[in-house]
């Protein structure tokens, strides 16, 4: 399970500190190389979210495992008037910080160092909760979806992209292909951090996806849990409520 999977298996540092490390290291590089990974459909994927997040009207966000800010800053153009994008990265943040300051966001959206198992605000505070490509990295999956349903409001959303394996012929066998060969070589070509990319890799194809992590959510105390693969199943979109 992904509790297991850390990006440096040498080191005897937790899950929590390398993938803050691991991601510092790759910041200045994570946007590009993205794009080149996802084959350019990650932007698609986080289009669907912005409109899945307009219909609720937000007046607070909450992106955990915000990254650069992608999906905070496509949250400038919901209702929301307080939109936080929080992170265990301070290098990442970094690198979002000034794509916010470009768009002339910096009143709009505040970046935050911050741990998604340990969120720093009250109970039922935000209307909508985003994570993209985050919650494979929590150290303890089940304790940080426990926070996010704390600070999540009743009747609030939570959205999860996460990447999935697909699971039908020849996209299967494509994907297995992809991951384990072409994606680490990318990363190993252009990015300082040869094992990230790796473990980005090998947690991708462990953790659950689809109806297991459906039944993960609702054991949290989560309703409404439903997914939509997306592009052959590459990725998947979950969306869930709170009573």
């Amino acid at each position: 399970m992904s509790e297991t999977i850390k990006p440096y298996q040498d080191s005897e540092t937790g899950k929590k500190e390398q993938v803050a490390q691991m991601f510092d290291t790759i910041s200045e590089n994570y946007d590009g190389l993205n794009k080149i990974i996802s084959l350019g459909t990650d932007a698609t994927w986080k289009k669907k979210i912005l409109q899945m997040v307009k219909l609720q009207q937000p007046t607070s966000i909450l992106d955990i495992a915000t990254g650069t800010g992608d999906l905070a800053i496509l949250f400038a153009e919901t209702t929301a008037t307080e939109i936080i994008g929080l992170d265990i990265s301070q290098g990442m943040l970094d690198m979002g910080k000034k794509k916010i300051s470009d768009k002339n966001l910096d009143s709009k959206i505040q970046m935050v160092l911050g741990d998604g198992e340990k969120i720093p605000y009250t109970d039922n505070y935000f209307d909508v909760i985003t994570v993209a490509y985050g919650v494979r990295n929590f150290e303890n999956l089940e304790k940080g979806l426990s926070e996010i349903l704390r600070v999540l409001k009743p009747n609030g959303t939570f959205i999860i992209l996460e990447t999935s394996v697909p699971t039908t012929f020849p996209f299967k066998q494509g994907y297995y292909v992809y991951t384990n060969f072409i994606m680490p070589t990318i990363g190993k070509l252009f990015s300082k951090d040869k094992a990230a990319y790796k473990y980005l890799s090998t947690s991708a194809q462990n953790f659950p996806f689809g109806e297991a992590l459906n039944n993960i959510l609702r054991k949290i105390g989560f309703i409404e849990v439903k997914h939509e693969p997306q592009t052959m199943g590459v990725a998947t979109i979950y969306n869930a409520s709170k009573k």
